[in-house]
């Protein structure tokens, strides 16, 4: 069944209704982590929103590419062009390598995410993967006259760049007037102009991490890195670019003008971005000591009850954390979850004549996500079959056999596969059962080898590939993953 859905799109700064770029499918860049310590409670938002809004795709049958980068390189500590890189600081005060540092960070947020429940996505690039894109991309802006090289650096030419398009677009900003109120150009460095932002940057003798190009020994700017790996993995046009509302301005607005100064476009049809989290009415953040990491987080709370209170707010709201907004999240996620379990026992009879409050709830919760993802409403009529579960219960109400498929919906494919609410102990014992299954499977194949019985060896290993389960065989022994 075909879905009118509607998405606030930042660039126009309204709902509009969403129409893919290619029918039947979407394609999806969300901004992802800078690598250089653990993941804490703001990675957990846009991590929760981008991907509800990725499993709603996929339950309306959309065929949906995810891309969420890594930053690995070029995200200086100051600003986007000065200062030090982030993760480079922490490789010296570390006395590591750089992509030690890289890869312990990114395997402790992919743990983070996966213990919320997120999935992962389509395709994770890194931005040191990436150079010879950048190093393109740089050529393609510079051949079109919008930057320019400086004592080995490269930057866009913003003031240029606005004479044909309006930078400030995304943001609501007007350069003519912040250039009109600027006296002095009075240390800019190697740049025209103070607005004007690095596409590469020469690296100093002591940078760690650089690599050739034709202008100097460096590294991309930040912003770079979402441009060209969005349009290598989505093309030239794709649907929706995600991320959170501290990237709109100049992340984003970047990317928009480096996009269209290479390509004559935008390349992007709705930009999404959802808000930030605030601690007590604070702002996050290190100085204020209201910093947590996610770990720690998960030591007091579940992480289900971590998603189940951002999903509480609209993705587009403040979500505030207390500790008293966990405990009433924890208590409202029992309440699904238990509804959830009940639900299964329930009887219901065929004869029995259909309740109509129960026939349109699941359709009430998939227009509530289809009117710009609005979690908040679809949660409150996931409450109110929560509350018919409970008088079915207790037996004041008859189910109908059509009344137990409308909450079927509601309890076994919009709550766990949609809203991403599990069990987390039987989501456990279910995860440690495989385990334990592939365990006996790759005994009998390593036996198998052992004998020779090469025929039977493969075709086990065949058989799982076909179940979707790929397996390795290492120094070290055998490594599977689904």
């Amino acid at each position: 069944m075909a879905r009118t859905i509607y998405i606030y799109n930042t660039l126009s700064r309204r709902k509009e209704e969403f129409v893919p770029v290619h029918p039947g499918m979407v394609g999806l860049y969300v901004c992802g982590p800078t690598v250089y310590g653990e993941p804490h409670l703001g990675h957990a938002r846009p991590a929760v929103t981008y991907d509800v809004l990725v499993r709603f795709f996929r339950y309306l049958g959309y065929k949906v590419r995810y891309v969420r980068n890594i930053t690995d390189v070029g995200h200086l500590e100051h600003d986007a062009d000065e200062g030090d890189d982030k993760i480079a600081k922490k490789a010296r005060l570390e006395s590591l390598e750089p992509m030690e540092v890289v890869q312990t960070y990114t395997i402790a947020y992919h743990d983070a995410m996966r213990r919320l429940n997120t999935l992962p996505p389509s395709i994770e690039p890194r931005a040191s993967g990436h150079i010879i894109e950048q190093i393109e991309l740089v050529r393609r802006i510079m051949d079109a006259g919008f930057a320019y090289e400086s004592n080995g650096s490269v930057y866009f030419d913003v003031p240029a760049y606005n004479r044909k398009y309006h930078y400030g677009v995304l943001s609501g900003r007007n350069i003519d007037e912040m250039m009109a109120n600027t006296r002095s150009l009075d240390g800019t460095g190697d740049k025209h102009s103070p607005y004007d932002f690095a596409l590469w940057k020469k690296a100093s003798p002591q940078h760690i991490m650089k690599w050739p190009s034709p202008w100097s020994e460096g590294f991309p700017g930040w912003h770079l890195e979402c441009s060209a790996m969005s349009e290598k993995y989505l093309g030239d046009e794709f649907d929706i670019h995600g991320g959170g509302m501290d990237l709109q301005f100049p992340h984003h607005e970047c990317e928009l003008a480096q996009n269209t100064a290479s390509r004559g476009k935008g390349g992007v049809k709705y930009w999404m971005h959802n808000n930030l989290l605030t601690v007590n009415g604070q702002k996050m953040g290190k100085s204020l000591g209201n910093f947590t990491t996610l770990a720690d987080l998960y030591k007091v709370y579940s992480p289900m009850t971590i998603r189940f209170f951002m999903l509480q707010a609209h993705y587009r709201g403040t979500v505030d954390f207390s500790a008293e907004a966990l405990s009433a999240a924890e208590k409202g996620l029992k309440r699904v979850l238990q509804a959830s379990k009940d639900f299964r026992n329930l009887q219901h009879a065929s004869g029995a004549e259909p309740n109509p409050e129960i026939a349109g709830l699941s359709e009430k919760v998939i227009e509530a996500l289809c009117d710009d993802l609005n979690t908040p409403v679809a949660l409150a009529h996931v409450f109110d079959a929560v509350r018919l579960v409970n008088q079915a219960k207790d037996g004041s109400l008859r189910l109908s056999d059509a009344d137990y498929q409308s909450l079927s919906e509601v309890f076994c494919k919009l709550v766990p596969d949609v809203l991403g609410l599990i069990d987390e102990v039987s989501a456990s014992s279910e995860e440690k059962t495989v385990e334990g299954l592939m365990d006996m499977i790759l005994e009998v194949r390593r036996e198998a080898k052992a004998r020779k019985d090469f025929a039977t060896s493969d075709s086990i290993r065949d058989r799982l590939k076909e179940l979707g389960v790929t397996i390795k065989d290492t120094k070290e022994g055998t490594e599977w993953s689904m």
